[in-house]
Order: C-alpha cells, then sequence, then structure tokens
C-alpha cells in the first residue's frame, strides 16, 4: 500500500510577512492622505488675493464662556451707513438689544406663535468683542424660526480703500436646549453654505452689490459644531460682497472675482459631497 505524504502545513511565517507588508502600506496611505487633507491641500487653496489682511486673523466666533461659536461665513465692503441701508433694502432687520423686555417678548412670541421681527441675537463673541450689528429675517409667524446674521468690522480701511465687516450667517430652525449648557437656545441649521447663499442672493437682489469674491475662512468642515453643540458643514469659505456706495443702486451686471483653481475645484467637490448630504439627511 502506498504511503500517503505528510501533510505540510500553512507558511505561517509568509502569512506574517503579508500582513505586516499590507500594514505599512496602509499606514503610509494613512499618512500620505493626512499630510494632504490636513497640510498640502489647504496651502493650495488657502487664498486672501483679494483681502490679504484677512489672512492673520481666526475666522470662528466664541461664546462668553470661550466655547468655539459660528464661523465666519460672509463679509462686507462698506461702511456702516451703506451696511444698515444694504441690510433694510433687501428686507433684513435689526436685532433688537437683549433686556429684560426684549426676553419677554421673544418668550412670548415663540410660545404663543406671534410675529417678533426684530428679536435679539444672543452675543457671540469675535476678536475679543461683540458683534457689532446684527439684522435677521423671520421665517413664518414666531421668533423661533429665522434669517439671522452677526457683524464685527475688523477693517478700517482694507485693499479697496474701504472698511471691511466679517459675519456668520445661520438659519434658526427651532428653540430647544444647548448640548453643552443645557441653557435654552435656538438651534442651527447645519448647512450654513445655504443660509450665505440666501443673504448673498437677497442684497444682490435689491441691487446693493456690485462684487463679490471669496477669502479662505475656517476651510472645509463636515462635522462643526457651533457653541451650543450644535452640526454644521461648510466649503469653508467667507464670501465677500462689495457693497454700492451711498446707497445707489448697482445697475451694471455683478462683477464676480475668480478664486484660485485649486479652491474651485474644492469647493466643486465639496459641493458634491454636501449634497449627497442633503439627499439623505432627515427634514428637520
Amino acid at each position: 500500500m502506498a504511503e500517503h505524504p505528510e501533510h505540510t502545513p500553512p507558511h505561517r511565517p509568509h502569512r506574517r510577512s503579508r500582513w505586516r507588508r499590507s500594514a505599512k502600506w496602509s499606514l503610509l496611505l494613512i499618512a500620505l492622505y493626512t499630510l494632504a487633507a490636513y497640510l498640502a491641500l489647504p496651502m493650495f487653496w488657502t487664498h486672501y488675493e483679494h483681502q490679504r489682511r484677512l489672512a492673520d486673523i481666526p475666522m470662528v466666533t466664541r461664546t462668553a464662556q470661550g466655547i468655539p461659536g459660528d464661523p465666519i461665513n460672509v463679509g462686507l465692503i462698506g461702511d456702516q451707513k451703506e451696511v444698515v441701508c444694504a441690510m433694510l433694502a433687501a428686507n433684513w432687520v435689526p436685532a433688537d438689544p437683549i433686556t429684560l423686555r426684549s426676553s419677554i417678548e421673544i418668550a412670548g412670541s415663540v410660545l404663543l406663535d406671534r410675529p417678533y421681527r426684530n428679536a435679539p441675537v444672543s452675543n457671540l463673541y469675535y476678536l475679543g468683542r461683540r458683534e457689532d450689528l446684527a439684522f435677521e429675517k423671520p421665517d413664518g409667524g414666531s421668533a423661533d424660526r429665522r434669517n439671522h446674521v452677526r457683524f464685527w468690522k475688523v477693517l478700517d480701511k482694507g485693499d479697496e480703500g474701504r472698511p471691511v465687516w466679517l459675519g456668520s450667517a445661520t438659519f434658526d430652525r427651532g428653540v430647544g436646549i444647548s448640548h453643552y449648557t443645557g441653557a435654552v437656545t435656538h438651534h442651527i441649521d447645519p448647512d450654513i453654505d445655504a443660509e450665505r447663499a440666501r443673504l448673498a442672493g437677497d442684497l444682490e437682489a435689491v441691487k446693493m452689490v456690485e462684487a463679490k469674491y471669496q477669502v479662505t475662512g475656517i476651510g472645509p468642515t463636515l462635522a462643526g459644531r457651533n457653541g451650543g453643540g450644535d452640526t454644521y458643514y461648510t466649503d469653508g469659505e467667507v464670501w465677500i460682497l462689495r457693497l454700492v456706495a451711498d446707497c445707489k443702486k448697482h445697475d451694471g451686471p455683478l462683477d464676480v472675482l475668480p478664486s484660485p483653481l485649486a479652491t474651485q475645484i474644492k469647493d466643486q467637490i465639496f459641493r458634491t459631497v454636501t449634497e449627497a448630504i442633503g439627499s439623505v439627511s432627515p427634514a428637520p
């Protein structure tokens, strides 16, 4: 009877060697991705060519407790009179200061579903001070849903020889409890780029803008959190709107100054990603 050859055991050292090579390649790819995503690529799409002095300032607000708040996503060029004139023309109204009376009125507006067009907004801090101007545009019958924006004057004279204001525009989708402090607060819609576009569109529609361009803000963010713990996502750009001088409407075509090609590609990729997020996210 013929003898059967002995069964040869698996070559375990060879398998371990392949696993180690795979692990090394995986670690190398992760390292390359990290360098590209957080160091190399941001250098390509970081740009301040239209307002160079904005390159050295932060692009996120803070709460009174020092918690990072809403990011900066919009800017205006013009003096205070021109800013107020343009916002009023676009049907955005100034927010009332926070007082006992205004606090009672906003509570009544939310609880009784009655209008309060000038409802106060909570203070946020940027460059060590609270907002210089705040505007809102109601969405519905009470103050629980509204478009709103805060502005800070950051330069008395920018590259265009006019004052520069930076702002944070978000949409309040309802009242609830802060995820961080437990205080009663408004919760924002996560798509803050949509609110930025809504504000810009309102100002452009009434011909209060003569030119617009981008500068780099907080950078691409898919899972940011503001001072109340609400999530947000953004392409990380700040759209700067050059307002008309002396409130005289702009009759010519809007001048859109181009961003670097790398930024345009990044924005298109990010827009595709966020549209996919929006298509699967439940409505608030």
